[in-house]
């Protein structure tokens, strides 16, 4: 009798196991299909929430629009266009650069763009649309400096600005041997610290250096050629297995740059960034 009530306990022991076994399959597989399935979720919701830089003219900046502060730009276009396409409205979360990725990490927007580049370090952890844009990339100085700052040797030791968190960064790093990188994390404090002197060069992206210089008399563009590679070209950041709303916006922005539309709402917004001073 013993023996056999040993049996039963041993079999339901096994059957015990066996079902929290297969508790931990069903928890990852349903996490699996939640990351699938996520535009569903989106069409569900009736919402896509979007994390956002609101500080890169021409792509996603602010700006008095009938009275109110609104964030505006040719990513902030491209994304209506996605959201009209998906049938449902647009939520966006401004916040600093070096918080966009973090905040769709921890699930707290379902996409980020804000120039954001494909990195091979960042496709570890996220999911890319296809590049939608690629700017050159540029190194802004006070036109005093024109004669003083003509190539990479002399930004050599000197202190150049950069965004925090942003691919910049790594230009200046990899680029221009010994400068004093200075981190910031919004680019109008950039442009600020340069005018005032506090650094004494800027790299940023062409598009967006272009905006600032139009409204900054006193900046320009230094006669310095830097490298540029795809892995500085712009994409929309997803969280990693979003494979079904992966094909779909790869879809829509593959629409939107063969036709030209991307390049249309750069150029319009170039024009709506250099009407006045973004906030």
């Amino acid at each position: 009798m013993k023996k056999y009530f040993g049996i039963l306990l041993a079999a339901a022991a096994v059957f015990i196991l066996g079902a929290c076994s297969s508790g931990g399959d069903t928890s990852s597989s349903s996490e699996k299909d939640t990351k699938t399935n996520q535009l569903e979720a989106i069409k569900k919701a009736g919402v896509l929430k979007v994390g956002t830089s609101a500080d890169f003219a021409p792509f996603e900046f602010h700006k008095m629009v009938d009275g109110k502060d609104q964030i505006v730009g040719s990513d902030v276009d491209m994304i209506h266009k996605i959201a009209e396409t998906l049938d449902v409205d647009v939520e966006f979360m401004d916040m600093e650069f070096n918080a966009v990725l973090t905040a769709l990490q921890q699930g707290k927007v379902d996409i980020a763009i804000s120039g954001i580049s494909a990195t091979p370090e960042r496709q570890k952890t996220f999911d890319f649309t296809m590049n939608y844009y690629n700017p050159p990339q540029k190194v802004v100085i006070n036109k005093k400096n024109a004669d003083v700052y003509t190539s990479i040797e002399s930004l050599s030791k000197k202190k150049v600005g950069a965004q925090k968190g942003s691919i910049q960064e790594t230009v200046v790093k990899e680029q221009i041997e010994d400068a004093q990188i200075v981190s910031v994390a919004k680019v109008p404090n950039l442009i600020i610290e340069l005018n005032q002197g506090s650094i004494d060069a800027l790299v940023v992206e062409e598009t967006i250096a272009a905006s600032y210089i139009a409204q900054n008399d006193e900046l320009m563009f230094a006669d310095i050629d830097l490298v540029s590679s795809e892995d500085e070209a712009y994409a929309i950041a997803l969280p990693k297995g979003s494979t079904e709303l992966q094909e779909e916006l790869n879809k829509i922005v593959k629409g939107l740059v063969d036709d030209g539309t991307v390049e249309e709402y750069v150029q319009k917004n170039i024009k709506l960034a250099n009407e006045g001073t973004d906030k």
